[in-house]
Protein backbone atom coordinates (compact mmCIF):
# COMPACT_ATOMS: atom_id res chain seq x y z
CA UNK A 1 0.00 0.00 0.00
CA UNK A 2 1.38 3.10 -0.89
CA UNK A 3 2.12 5.32 1.96
CA UNK A 4 0.46 9.07 1.95
CA UNK A 5 2.67 11.59 0.35
CA UNK A 6 2.63 15.21 -0.22
CA UNK A 7 5.65 14.93 -2.76
CA UNK A 8 5.74 14.09 -6.47
CA UNK A 9 8.21 11.35 -7.17
CA UNK A 10 10.58 12.17 -10.14
CA UNK A 11 8.24 9.80 -12.68
CA UNK A 12 5.49 12.45 -11.50
CA UNK A 13 7.10 15.29 -12.04
CA UNK A 14 8.59 14.74 -15.35
CA UNK A 15 4.61 13.83 -17.02
CA UNK A 16 3.51 16.63 -14.80
CA UNK A 17 5.89 18.70 -17.01
CA UNK A 18 5.29 17.05 -19.97
CA UNK A 19 1.41 17.79 -19.59
CA UNK A 20 2.10 21.51 -18.68
CA UNK A 21 4.08 22.37 -21.86
CA UNK A 22 1.25 20.98 -23.92
CA UNK A 23 -1.45 22.89 -22.05
CA UNK A 24 1.31 26.11 -22.31
CA UNK A 25 1.92 25.63 -25.87
CA UNK A 26 -1.10 24.06 -27.22
CA UNK A 27 -4.25 24.56 -25.51
CA UNK A 28 -3.55 28.38 -24.15
CA UNK A 29 -3.05 29.88 -27.65
CA UNK A 30 -6.22 28.22 -28.89
CA UNK A 31 -8.45 28.38 -25.78
CA UNK A 32 -9.93 32.10 -26.62
CA UNK A 33 -10.87 30.65 -30.46
CA UNK A 34 -12.51 27.26 -29.27
CA UNK A 35 -14.28 29.38 -26.87
CA UNK A 36 -15.61 31.55 -29.04
CA UNK A 37 -16.17 28.98 -31.77
CA UNK A 38 -18.25 27.01 -29.06
CA UNK A 39 -17.05 23.78 -30.77
CA UNK A 40 -15.17 20.93 -29.74
CA UNK A 41 -11.95 21.46 -30.79
CA UNK A 42 -10.88 18.68 -32.86
CA UNK A 43 -7.50 19.79 -33.84
CA UNK A 44 -6.69 20.36 -30.41
CA UNK A 45 -7.51 16.93 -28.91
CA UNK A 46 -5.65 15.09 -32.42
CA UNK A 47 -2.46 16.96 -31.10
CA UNK A 48 -3.13 15.37 -27.59
CA UNK A 49 -3.51 11.87 -29.22
CA UNK A 50 -0.12 12.21 -31.55
CA UNK A 51 1.80 12.89 -27.99
CA UNK A 52 0.01 10.11 -26.41
CA UNK A 53 -1.78 12.24 -23.89
CA UNK A 54 -5.20 11.33 -25.25
CA UNK A 55 -4.50 7.60 -25.18
CA UNK A 56 -5.74 4.89 -23.22
CA UNK A 57 -2.60 3.81 -21.96
CA UNK A 58 -2.28 7.25 -20.61
CA UNK A 59 -5.12 7.44 -18.60
CA UNK A 60 -4.74 3.92 -17.47
CA UNK A 61 -1.38 4.63 -16.42
CA UNK A 62 -2.51 7.60 -14.60
CA UNK A 63 -5.78 5.56 -13.34
CA UNK A 64 -3.34 2.87 -11.49
CA UNK A 65 -1.14 5.20 -10.36
CA UNK A 66 -0.22 3.40 -6.55
CA UNK A 67 -0.08 6.97 -4.84
CA UNK A 68 -3.76 7.64 -6.65
CA UNK A 69 -2.12 11.30 -7.48
CA UNK A 70 -1.45 10.48 -11.40
CA UNK A 71 -5.44 11.73 -12.57
CA UNK A 72 -5.60 14.56 -10.45
CA UNK A 73 -1.88 15.66 -11.51
CA UNK A 74 -3.12 15.17 -15.03
CA UNK A 75 -6.32 17.20 -14.74
CA UNK A 76 -5.32 20.51 -12.37
CA UNK A 77 -2.53 20.57 -15.27
CA UNK A 78 -4.90 20.26 -18.33
CA UNK A 79 -7.38 22.62 -16.54
CA UNK A 80 -5.11 24.97 -15.96
CA UNK A 81 -4.16 25.12 -19.29
CA UNK A 82 -8.03 25.40 -20.37
CA UNK A 83 -11.04 24.07 -18.70
CA UNK A 84 -13.27 24.00 -22.14
CA UNK A 85 -10.54 22.55 -24.18
CA UNK A 86 -9.82 20.12 -21.25
CA UNK A 87 -12.74 19.08 -20.69
CA UNK A 88 -12.84 17.76 -24.25
CA UNK A 89 -9.88 15.77 -23.70
CA UNK A 90 -11.11 14.62 -20.66
CA UNK A 91 -15.01 14.29 -21.26
CA UNK A 92 -14.22 10.14 -22.67
CA UNK A 93 -12.61 9.55 -19.63
CA UNK A 94 -16.38 9.46 -17.23
CA UNK A 95 -17.75 7.18 -19.77
CA UNK A 96 -14.38 4.95 -19.60
CA UNK A 97 -14.76 5.02 -15.38
CA UNK A 98 -18.52 4.20 -15.83
CA UNK A 99 -17.33 1.27 -18.07
CA UNK A 100 -14.16 0.42 -15.38
CA UNK A 101 -16.52 0.87 -12.31
CA UNK A 102 -19.04 -1.48 -13.34
CA UNK A 103 -18.33 -3.43 -16.62
CA UNK A 104 -16.39 -7.14 -16.74
CA UNK A 105 -12.77 -7.41 -17.91
CA UNK A 106 -13.79 -8.54 -21.17
CA UNK A 107 -16.14 -5.21 -21.83
CA UNK A 108 -13.31 -2.96 -20.31
CA UNK A 109 -11.28 -4.47 -22.96
CA UNK A 110 -13.60 -4.90 -25.49
CA UNK A 111 -14.85 -1.33 -25.48
CA UNK A 112 -12.66 1.34 -23.81
CA UNK A 113 -10.59 1.63 -26.77
CA UNK A 114 -12.68 2.33 -29.05
CA UNK A 115 -13.86 4.96 -26.91
CA UNK A 116 -10.21 6.92 -27.73
CA UNK A 117 -9.99 5.95 -31.19
CA UNK A 118 -6.22 5.76 -32.58
CA UNK A 119 -3.78 8.44 -34.13
CA UNK A 120 -4.95 8.74 -37.14
CA UNK A 121 -8.89 8.09 -36.23
CA UNK A 122 -9.62 10.36 -33.19
CA UNK A 123 -13.23 9.01 -30.97
CA UNK A 124 -14.76 10.53 -28.12
CA UNK A 125 -17.48 9.25 -25.73
CA UNK A 126 -20.29 10.16 -23.65
CA UNK A 127 -21.26 9.10 -20.01
CA UNK A 128 -25.29 9.42 -19.96
CA UNK A 129 -27.24 9.92 -16.81
CA UNK A 130 -28.88 13.27 -16.18
CA UNK A 131 -32.70 14.04 -17.34
CA UNK A 132 -34.44 16.82 -17.92
CA UNK A 133 -37.00 16.21 -14.74
CA UNK A 134 -33.81 13.68 -13.09
CA UNK A 135 -30.40 15.61 -12.74
CA UNK A 136 -29.16 15.26 -8.72
CA UNK A 137 -32.80 13.34 -8.10
CA UNK A 138 -31.32 10.30 -10.03
CA UNK A 139 -34.25 8.43 -8.60
CA UNK A 140 -36.77 10.34 -11.12
CA UNK A 141 -34.87 8.66 -14.21
CA UNK A 142 -37.59 7.86 -16.82
CA UNK A 143 -35.06 6.22 -19.55
CA UNK A 144 -36.35 2.65 -19.45
CA UNK A 145 -34.43 -0.49 -20.39
CA UNK A 146 -36.61 -3.67 -21.17
CA UNK A 147 -35.38 -6.51 -21.88
CA UNK A 148 -35.93 -8.49 -25.06
CA UNK A 149 -35.47 -12.04 -24.20
CA UNK A 150 -35.96 -13.42 -27.14
CA UNK A 151 -33.59 -11.69 -29.10
CA UNK A 152 -31.17 -11.57 -26.04
CA UNK A 153 -31.52 -7.67 -26.60
CA UNK A 154 -32.03 -4.55 -24.43
CA UNK A 155 -34.69 -1.80 -25.78
CA UNK A 156 -33.40 1.57 -24.45
CA UNK A 157 -36.20 4.24 -24.83
CA UNK A 158 -35.64 7.92 -23.01
CA UNK A 159 -33.94 11.57 -23.50
CA UNK A 160 -30.64 12.34 -21.71
CA UNK A 161 -29.11 15.88 -20.92
CA UNK A 162 -26.55 17.44 -20.22
CA UNK A 163 -24.25 15.02 -21.89
CA UNK A 164 -20.08 15.67 -22.40
CA UNK A 165 -19.93 14.82 -26.12
CA UNK A 166 -23.42 13.58 -26.45
CA UNK A 167 -24.75 12.83 -29.82
CA UNK A 168 -20.90 12.95 -31.24
CA UNK A 169 -19.26 10.42 -29.38
CA UNK A 170 -18.15 6.68 -30.66
CA UNK A 171 -19.45 4.99 -27.64
CA UNK A 172 -22.16 6.08 -25.41
CA UNK A 173 -22.63 5.17 -21.57
CA UNK A 174 -26.27 4.96 -21.23
CA UNK A 175 -28.03 4.59 -17.64
CA UNK A 176 -31.41 3.17 -17.76
CA UNK A 177 -33.85 2.23 -15.38
CA UNK A 178 -34.57 -1.70 -15.31
CA UNK A 179 -36.71 -2.22 -12.32
CA UNK A 180 -39.07 1.03 -11.45
CA UNK A 181 -40.19 -0.03 -8.16
CA UNK A 182 -37.04 -0.21 -6.95
CA UNK A 183 -36.06 3.25 -7.64
CA UNK A 184 -32.69 4.25 -7.85
CA UNK A 185 -31.40 0.84 -6.79
CA UNK A 186 -32.97 -0.35 -9.96
CA UNK A 187 -30.94 1.35 -12.64
CA UNK A 188 -28.19 -0.66 -14.87
CA UNK A 189 -25.66 0.93 -17.32
CA UNK A 190 -25.92 -0.05 -21.38
CA UNK A 191 -23.32 0.34 -23.88
CA UNK A 192 -24.57 1.65 -27.13
CA UNK A 193 -22.01 0.93 -29.80
CA UNK A 194 -21.51 3.44 -33.00
CA UNK A 195 -24.46 3.84 -35.58
CA UNK A 196 -26.59 1.95 -33.18
CA UNK A 197 -30.55 2.88 -35.34
CA UNK A 198 -32.53 5.03 -32.32
CA UNK A 199 -29.99 7.25 -30.88
CA UNK A 200 -29.59 10.64 -32.40
CA UNK A 201 -28.23 13.98 -30.72
CA UNK A 202 -31.65 16.02 -29.21
CA UNK A 203 -30.55 19.74 -28.36
CA UNK A 204 -27.22 21.02 -28.29
CA UNK A 205 -26.85 23.58 -25.06
CA UNK A 206 -25.21 27.37 -26.07
CA UNK A 207 -23.28 27.77 -22.30
CA UNK A 208 -22.00 30.28 -20.39
CA UNK A 209 -18.79 28.51 -20.11
CA UNK A 210 -16.55 25.40 -20.66
CA UNK A 211 -17.82 26.19 -24.31
CA UNK A 212 -15.30 24.32 -26.08
CA UNK A 213 -16.85 21.41 -24.69
CA UNK A 214 -19.71 20.10 -26.97
CA UNK A 215 -22.65 19.35 -24.64
CA UNK A 216 -26.02 18.20 -26.00
CA UNK A 217 -29.45 16.16 -25.65
CA UNK A 218 -29.09 12.25 -26.36
CA UNK A 219 -32.30 10.39 -27.69
CA UNK A 220 -33.35 7.27 -27.60
CA UNK A 221 -36.16 5.75 -29.60
CA UNK A 222 -36.31 1.93 -29.55
CA UNK A 223 -32.62 1.19 -29.09
CA UNK A 224 -31.61 -2.24 -29.53
CA UNK A 225 -28.17 -3.50 -28.20
CA UNK A 226 -26.87 -6.80 -27.54
CA UNK A 227 -27.55 -8.34 -24.52
CA UNK A 228 -23.44 -8.14 -23.89
CA UNK A 229 -23.67 -4.17 -23.75
CA UNK A 230 -25.20 -4.72 -20.08
CA UNK A 231 -22.50 -3.63 -18.05
CA UNK A 232 -21.62 -5.98 -15.75
CA UNK A 233 -23.68 -8.97 -17.26
CA UNK A 234 -27.50 -10.22 -16.72
CA UNK A 235 -26.36 -12.62 -14.19
CA UNK A 236 -24.56 -10.03 -12.02
CA UNK A 237 -27.43 -7.44 -12.71
CA UNK A 238 -30.16 -9.88 -11.31
CA UNK A 239 -28.09 -10.97 -8.38
CA UNK A 240 -28.27 -7.13 -7.75
CA UNK A 241 -31.46 -6.59 -7.95
CA UNK A 242 -32.91 -9.77 -6.02
CA UNK A 243 -30.42 -8.23 -2.98
CA UNK A 244 -32.39 -4.77 -3.67
CA UNK A 245 -35.89 -5.87 -3.49
CA UNK A 246 -34.67 -7.67 -0.56
CA UNK A 247 -33.16 -4.65 1.19
CA UNK A 248 -36.61 -2.44 0.30
CA UNK A 249 -38.41 -5.57 2.45
CA UNK A 250 -35.75 -5.24 5.22
CA UNK A 251 -35.24 -1.54 4.87
CA UNK A 252 -31.82 -2.47 5.28
CA UNK A 253 -28.61 -3.21 3.00
CA UNK A 254 -27.88 0.19 0.55
CA UNK A 255 -27.31 -0.92 -2.90
CA UNK A 256 -25.23 1.42 -5.21
CA UNK A 257 -26.85 2.30 -8.43
CA UNK A 258 -24.84 2.43 -11.92
CA UNK A 259 -24.27 6.24 -12.14
CA UNK A 260 -24.05 7.17 -8.56
CA UNK A 261 -20.71 4.66 -8.40
CA UNK A 262 -19.36 6.37 -10.97
CA UNK A 263 -19.62 10.01 -9.70
CA UNK A 264 -17.79 8.70 -6.63
CA UNK A 265 -15.03 7.52 -8.14
CA UNK A 266 -14.70 10.99 -10.39
CA UNK A 267 -15.49 13.56 -7.59
CA UNK A 268 -11.79 13.91 -7.23
CA UNK A 269 -11.07 14.30 -10.35
CA UNK A 270 -13.58 17.15 -10.92
CA UNK A 271 -12.24 18.86 -7.78
CA UNK A 272 -8.79 18.88 -9.04
CA UNK A 273 -9.98 20.44 -12.98
CA UNK A 274 -11.30 23.01 -10.19
CA UNK A 275 -8.00 23.57 -8.91
CA UNK A 276 -6.05 23.55 -12.07
CA UNK A 277 -8.82 26.60 -13.57
CA UNK A 278 -8.20 28.06 -10.16
CA UNK A 279 -4.44 28.13 -9.96
CA UNK A 280 -5.08 29.37 -13.29
CA UNK A 281 -6.44 32.57 -12.59
CA UNK A 282 -4.45 32.78 -9.54
CA UNK A 283 -1.39 33.43 -11.15
CA UNK A 284 -2.90 35.66 -13.86
CA UNK A 285 -3.86 38.34 -11.11
CA UNK A 286 -0.67 37.61 -9.42
CA UNK A 287 1.43 38.28 -12.42
CA UNK A 288 -0.75 41.95 -13.56
CA UNK A 289 -0.92 42.72 -10.01
CA UNK A 290 2.80 43.13 -9.45
CA UNK A 291 3.02 44.85 -12.87
CA UNK A 292 -0.10 46.85 -13.05
CA UNK A 293 1.15 50.10 -11.19
CA UNK A 294 -1.74 52.60 -10.06
CA UNK A 295 -0.55 56.03 -7.97
CA UNK A 296 2.64 55.48 -8.53
CA UNK A 297 3.41 52.25 -7.63
CA UNK A 298 2.28 48.25 -8.60
CA UNK A 299 -1.04 47.48 -7.23
CA UNK A 300 0.18 44.64 -5.16
CA UNK A 301 1.50 47.38 -2.56
CA UNK A 302 -1.89 47.37 -1.70
CA UNK A 303 -2.96 45.76 1.68
CA UNK A 304 -6.41 44.92 -0.44
CA UNK A 305 -5.31 43.62 -3.41
CA UNK A 306 -2.02 41.66 -1.56
CA UNK A 307 -4.32 39.93 0.96
CA UNK A 308 -6.88 39.10 -1.65
CA UNK A 309 -4.13 36.85 -3.78
CA UNK A 310 -2.48 35.74 -0.01
CA UNK A 311 -6.34 34.15 0.42
CA UNK A 312 -6.53 33.35 -2.90
CA UNK A 313 -2.94 30.93 -2.95
CA UNK A 314 -4.10 29.24 0.45
CA UNK A 315 -7.61 28.42 -0.48
CA UNK A 316 -6.10 26.54 -3.86
CA UNK A 317 -3.54 24.59 -1.87
CA UNK A 318 -5.92 23.64 0.54
CA UNK A 319 -8.36 22.32 -1.94
CA UNK A 320 -5.38 20.29 -3.43
CA UNK A 321 -4.61 18.92 -0.56
CA UNK A 322 -8.43 17.52 -0.06
CA UNK A 323 -8.55 16.67 -3.72
CA UNK A 324 -5.08 14.47 -2.97
CA UNK A 325 -6.15 12.82 0.11
CA UNK A 326 -9.25 11.47 -1.26
CA UNK A 327 -7.70 10.38 -4.54
CA UNK A 328 -5.16 8.65 -2.12
CA UNK A 329 -8.03 6.99 -0.56
CA UNK A 330 -9.58 5.79 -2.88
CA UNK A 331 -6.61 3.88 -4.65
CA UNK A 332 -5.61 2.59 -1.56
CA UNK A 333 -9.29 1.37 -1.16
CA UNK A 334 -9.64 3.39 2.40
CA UNK A 335 -13.60 4.38 2.67
CA UNK A 336 -14.50 7.60 3.01
CA UNK A 337 -16.38 7.51 6.14
CA UNK A 338 -16.59 11.20 6.34
CA UNK A 339 -17.45 11.44 2.94
CA UNK A 340 -13.98 12.56 1.53
CA UNK A 341 -14.21 12.52 -1.81
CA UNK A 342 -17.23 14.70 -1.99
CA UNK A 343 -15.41 17.00 0.64
CA UNK A 344 -13.07 17.31 -2.43
CA UNK A 345 -15.05 18.16 -4.86
CA UNK A 346 -17.52 20.59 -2.86
CA UNK A 347 -14.17 22.66 -1.56
CA UNK A 348 -12.01 22.78 -4.89
CA UNK A 349 -15.71 23.92 -7.03
CA UNK A 350 -15.84 26.41 -4.32
CA UNK A 351 -12.57 27.90 -4.01
CA UNK A 352 -12.50 28.35 -7.82
CA UNK A 353 -15.78 30.18 -8.48
CA UNK A 354 -14.64 32.48 -5.80
CA UNK A 355 -10.76 33.11 -6.63
CA UNK A 356 -11.57 33.50 -10.44
CA UNK A 357 -13.99 35.84 -9.05
CA UNK A 358 -11.11 37.66 -7.29
CA UNK A 359 -9.01 37.43 -10.32
CA UNK A 360 -11.56 39.53 -12.15
CA UNK A 361 -12.10 42.06 -9.57
CA UNK A 362 -7.81 42.49 -9.19
CA UNK A 363 -8.02 43.04 -12.98
CA UNK A 364 -10.48 45.50 -12.81
CA UNK A 365 -12.32 47.07 -16.23
CA UNK A 366 -9.68 44.66 -18.37
CA UNK A 367 -10.92 41.39 -15.88
CA UNK A 368 -14.17 41.97 -17.60
CA UNK A 369 -13.11 41.93 -21.23
CA UNK A 370 -12.22 39.52 -23.41
CA UNK A 371 -8.87 40.30 -23.60
CA UNK A 372 -7.85 38.84 -20.63
CA UNK A 373 -8.37 35.19 -19.58
CA UNK A 374 -9.28 35.61 -16.17
CA UNK A 375 -13.03 36.65 -17.65
CA UNK A 376 -13.48 33.10 -19.46
CA UNK A 377 -12.05 31.38 -16.76
CA UNK A 378 -14.50 33.30 -14.36
CA UNK A 379 -17.35 31.69 -16.64
CA UNK A 380 -15.81 28.10 -16.97
CA UNK A 381 -15.41 27.79 -13.26
CA UNK A 382 -19.27 28.00 -12.72
CA UNK A 383 -19.62 24.88 -13.95
CA UNK A 384 -17.55 22.97 -10.71
CA UNK A 385 -20.03 23.56 -8.30
CA UNK A 386 -22.91 22.20 -11.01
CA UNK A 387 -21.66 19.18 -12.51
CA UNK A 388 -21.58 15.80 -11.26
CA UNK A 389 -23.51 16.61 -8.06
CA UNK A 390 -23.90 20.29 -6.95
CA UNK A 391 -22.28 22.06 -3.85
CA UNK A 392 -25.99 21.41 -2.44
CA UNK A 393 -25.55 18.01 -3.09
CA UNK A 394 -22.05 17.42 -1.89
CA UNK A 395 -23.22 19.25 1.23
CA UNK A 396 -26.10 16.67 1.81
CA UNK A 397 -23.84 13.51 1.21
CA UNK A 398 -21.20 14.64 3.98
CA UNK A 399 -24.43 15.84 6.25
CA UNK A 400 -26.16 12.35 5.79
CA UNK A 401 -22.37 10.53 5.84
CA UNK A 402 -21.84 11.94 9.15
CA UNK A 403 -24.96 12.32 11.14
CA UNK A 404 -25.96 8.66 9.55
CA UNK A 405 -29.24 10.79 9.00
CA UNK A 406 -31.56 11.03 6.00
CA UNK A 407 -31.36 14.70 5.89
CA UNK A 408 -33.25 15.93 3.24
Amino acid sequence: MAEFTMELNDEQKEVRDWIHGFAADVMRPAAAEWDEREETPWPVIQEAAKIGLYSLDFYAQQFFDPTGLGIPMTMEELFWGDAGIGLSIVGTGLAAVGVLANGTEEQIGTWVPQMYGDVNDVKVAAFCSSEPDAGSDVAAMRTRAVYDEAKDEWVLNGTKTWATNGGIANIHVVVAVVDPELGSKGHASFLVPPNTPGLSQGQKFKKHGIRASHTAEVVLENVRVPGHCLLGGKEKLDERLARARESVKKDGERVKNAAMATFEASRPAVGAMAVGTARAAYEEALEYATTRSQFGRPIIDNQGVAFQLADMRTQIDAARLLVWRASWMAVTGKPFTSAEGSMSKLFASEVAKKVTAQAVQILGGNGFTREYPVERMHRDAAIYTIFEGTSEIQRLVIARTLSGMPIR
